[in-house]
């Protein structure tokens, strides 16, 4: 029999929003153990949260670890057989908890179950890394043609069950990531093993979207799009050097390196700070994968 005592939550929180990591809080059962993992050396809300939720644990990490390390930090202090990594900036639906129970008695074999959104987004919450099997997948999850509980290559980390009976460690993000593409890596690993990775009807989320480390300071915004922006590229290029090869990398970032440095160029010279902004730490993103160096980019915050 599974219950609620079995898992923890992991939540990894950086500059979140009071409200939004509230509103999260509130959605997640209150037999679950919940760990939150600040990653800065001070969180300004735990007085709050901790009187307000008493199946809650909060660790600083004491610098900013990125989404992967974060995460391991947290997966390190769990003592559970299954974690749900969420991020901040989602809620669970109603029926979450009750149906995770079910989910994981109807389920003799994972190693990663991923959610679902209640609301249809424009982006897939699953899928394959082939091309084909991804756009056959794509029409049949639009059309509502996939089982409950549909096998898949991969699914977005921002909300994910994870079996960790199957690791031998708690490391079970590559720590040489910083921010995107952790998710994919780890389900690339975990189907080249032979082990399992599905998506499920029954366990649907909210999601706000790239507001987990969102504060009001209008520079701190500025500060983690310039992050973004690096990191998405170096990211993209690590993950296929790591898993397919160099050549498979720079095939697929020569042309987004080429078109970022003209529309660096071209808003530079039209006056678009924020295109040019945007173009500048793409290409620096590109080009650091490109040689070897490791994702150290960390904007003033």
């Amino acid at each position: 029999m599974h219950s609620l005592e079995n898992i923890t939550v992991i939540i990894v929180t950086y500059l979140t929003q009071k409200d939004i990591l509230i509103n999260c809080l509130n959605s997640i059962d209150n037999r679950v153990k919940i760990k939150i993992v600040e990653n800065s050396q001070n969180f300004k809300l735990k007085n709050e949260i901790l009187s307000n939720f008493n199946n809650v644990e909060i660790f600083c990490t004491g610098e900013n670890l990125g989404y992967g390390k974060g995460n391991n930090f947290g997966l390190k202090l769990t003592k559970t057989d299954y974690a749900l990594i969420l991020n901040p900036d989602l809620t669970c639906d109603n029926a979450f908890f009750s149906n995770i129970t079910k989910v994981l008695e109807d389920t003799n074999d994972f190693t990663i179950i991923g959610c679902q959104y209640q609301k249809d987004k424009i982006f897939l919450p699953a899928g394959f890394f082939d091309k084909k099997k991804n756009q056959e997948f794509a029409k049949n999850f639009h059309n509502k043609k996939i089982k409950d509980l549909e096998k898949v290559d991969w699914v977005t980390g921002c909300s994910m069950l994870i079996n960790l009976k199957k690791f031998n460690n708690k490391e079970v993000f590559d720590k040489n990531f910083f921010l995107y593409f952790e998710e994919f890596d780890l389900c690339k690993s975990i189907i080249d093993k032979g082990e399992n990775v599905y998506t499920s009807k029954f366990l649907k989320i909210n999601h706000l979207g790239f507001q987990s480390s969102l504060d009001e300071n209008l520079k701190n915004k500025h500060s983690i799009n310039r992050m973004r922006e690096w990191h998405w590229m170096w990211s993209s290029f690590y993950f296929y050097k790591k898993n397919y090869s160099y050549i498979k990398a720079l095939s697929k970032m020569l042309g987004k390196l080429i078109r970022s440095f003209f529309k660096f160029n071209y808003y530079f010279l039209t006056l678009q700070k924020e295109n040019k902004e945007k173009y500048f730490y793409r290409f620096l993103g590109i080009l650091n994968g490109m040689i070897g160096r490791s994702s150290f980019f960390r904007d003033e915050i």
